[in-house]
């Protein structure tokens, strides 16, 4: 299946930027699980593109000029394969890198206890019995996180996103043993033409990547086209940067996936 992607965000600030440096990751890159046919990512200024860690595509964005507004737009047309059913392979990073602690995938007493009453041993069947279990403790909520959120304050609060579903699967999994990572990128779903920019979670058993997409409790990345990898939000996010001046700043985004 090919897919048409549009991704569009949006920055506003109340004052001018002298200076800036964005760190982009919204490059969707080629593997056993997708082909990118066309993508391309505009933004203004001087970009060199590189990959970091985790083998994903990261664009370094400079604009030394002053502005008042930003707009990064990133376009293309990937092809799934829909026979695959598991996670991509990176070959070069050993699974262990990813039982790496992070400030946003820690676990509480409770938090343990929970992942031990349903991941009695590592199987899938138990892993996919925690993903349906921590959706229902943390239904899908919008608006009531953000990316500051960490798995321990959305299980606490119980409300979150696909990003503190991701999270607190992940902060589980590294408690129980199990290597755990984060993927960032878009989902299609049929009769829907407008979606935000999606992140779901994968665990290492049995020698293989396995997709756990708490959100929309999909177990196989048949929908899924993926940008980034990584511990957790922090090492995908879509655009990360440092500036000078520009006051307040506001941000809006808008995310299209259309089957073509």
């Amino acid at each position: 299946m090919k897919f048409m992607v549009n991704h569009q965000t949006h920055y506003s600030y109340s004052a001018d930027v002298n200076r800036s440096i964005q760190y982009i990751r919204m490059t969707p890159p080629s593997n056993v699980h997708q082909k990118v046919h066309h993508w391309a990512v505009s933004v203004p200024g001087q970009s060199i593109a590189k990959h970091d860690a985790f083998e994903n595509i990261w664009l370094t964005s400079s604009q030394y000029e002053p502005y008042s507004q930003l707009t990064i737009m990133a376009q293309g047309i990937v092809e799934l394969n829909v026979n695959n059913s598991l996670g991509v392979d990176l070959a070069h990073i050993s699974p262990a890198m990813f039982l790496q602690p992070t400030d946003r995938t820690l676990c509480n007493t409770e938090m343990q206890c929970f992942a031990h009453q349903y991941v009695p041993t590592p199987t899938h069947q138990n892993l996919v019995a925690l993903a349906e279990a921590i959706l229902q403790c943390i239904p899908y909520t919008p608006a009531r996180t953000s990316v500051h959120t960490t798995a321990i304050e959305a299980f606490l609060h119980g409300e979150g996103v696909c990003q503190d579903h991701s999270h607190v699967f992940i902060a589980m999994c590294k408690y129980l043993g199990i290597p755990a990572r984060y993927v960032s990128g878009y989902l299609y779903v049929p009769q829907t033409a407008h979606l935000a920019s999606h992140a779901w979670a994968e665990a290492f058993i049995d020698n293989a990547w396995y997709c756990f997409d708490i959100s929309n409790q999909l177990f196989k990345p048949n929908a899924h086209i993926y940008v980034a990898i990584g511990r957790d939000y922090w090492d995908v996010a879509p655009v990360r940067g440092v500036r000078e001046k520009g006051g307040i700043e506001s941000m809006s985004s808008i995310v299209q996936v259309l089957r073509c």
